[in-house]
């Protein structure tokens, strides 16, 4: 028995009333602090569990619900591992964190680099985003993709997911003025971790690949989250906004600096601040990026230890 758009928009149906949904709820997050990072103590374990207990049985995948369901997570059941198992579930998790970290910010295979001899690297271009074919190449006589590989390549996917919250196919994709595309760097020019407490510099060559902005972003390497310091936003780019514009020298280029203080004669948009107390990390974003970009006739300099 069908409902008139009289009887919904009244809210009176032959059958009795419609309840209606109960109002959106608007909550303002500006201004607080909000940790994402899962824990890194057996507490993850109970957020794992608390997760399970909430959500139905069927939420996740019975593939990824098998190893919880291992170590005595299982939806209705209580989660009350003894000492012993305690123990060893708090040594794998330290282990994992430790691989995971190093997987991100040392990686060892040599196709995730996106330039010979470079530190800045991508591995989608490898693996794409369902980690198992890579991106197609798009050239000027047609679409050539990569024929499947049949397995997922489990490196890429942990390092992935331990750096970065999401993915998008947008993300892997090698098409000229469309989507995003990012470029990591965990090392210096000498393929040295970098420190806070130092300065660096990196020089990007005149026309950018992109057709509506670029940028870099500073991340602390132990949350993998923006850095905090107090400039507040730890990037710097072609937008106005949040911190000034970066300018270019009268060649064309555009050179970035990195360190704790504002380097004398840099001016503001082409310096961002790190925390002398930690390490750091950096994406550089091209957005719309341009054919230079993919067929690598452009690329950025490595960043160099200053002093």
């Amino acid at each position: 028995m069908g409902t008139s758009i009289a009887e919904f928009l009244t809210g009176k149906t032959r059958l009795g009333r419609i309840t209606p949904p109960p109002p959106l709820t608007f909550h303002e997050g500006s201004g607080k602090v909000v940790n994402t990072i899962p824990p890194n103590d057996f507490s993850y374990f109970e957020m794992l569990n608390a997760v399970v207990q909430r959500e139905p049985a069927a939420a996740l995948d019975a593939e990824l619900m098998g190893p919880l369901a291992a170590i005595g997570i299982v939806k209705g059941k209580p989660f009350a591992p003894d000492a012993r198992m305690k123990k060893i579930l708090t040594e794998a998790l330290a282990l994992a964190n430790a691989t995971s970290r190093s997987l991100f910010i040392n990686p060892r295979d040599p196709s995730w680099y996106y330039y010979p001899g470079s530190a800045w690297m991508n591995f989608l271009f490898e693996t794409g985003s369902e980690f198992e074919t890579p991106i197609p190449m798009v050239t000027r006589e047609g679409v050539k993709p990569f024929p499947p590989t049949g397995y997922r390549t489990l490196d890429a996917r942990t390092a992935f997911f331990y750096g970065v919250t999401g993915i998008t196919p947008a993300m892997a994709m090698r098409l000229p003025g469309v989507g995003s595309q990012y470029l990591f760097a965990f090392v210096d020019a000498d393929k040295q971790y970098f420190d806070g407490a130092k300065t660096y510099k990196v020089t990007l060559p005149k026309d950018i690949p992109e057709a509506k902005f670029w940028s870099f972003t500073l991340y602390d390497n132990m949350t993998r989250s923006m850095l905090d310091t107090p400039q507040r936003y730890p990037r710097a780019g072609s937008q106005a906004y949040p911190s000034p514009a970066a300018e270019a020298s009268a060649d064309g280029s555009t050179t970035i600096y990195f360190s704790p203080k504002q380097p004398d004669g840099v001016k503001r948009g082409n310096w961002i601040q790190t925390d002398p107390m930690k390490g750091w990390f950096t994406i550089m974003r091209l957005y719309s990026p341009l054919e230079p970009f993919f067929t690598k006739a452009w690329r950025p300099g490595e960043i160099e230890l200053v002093k």
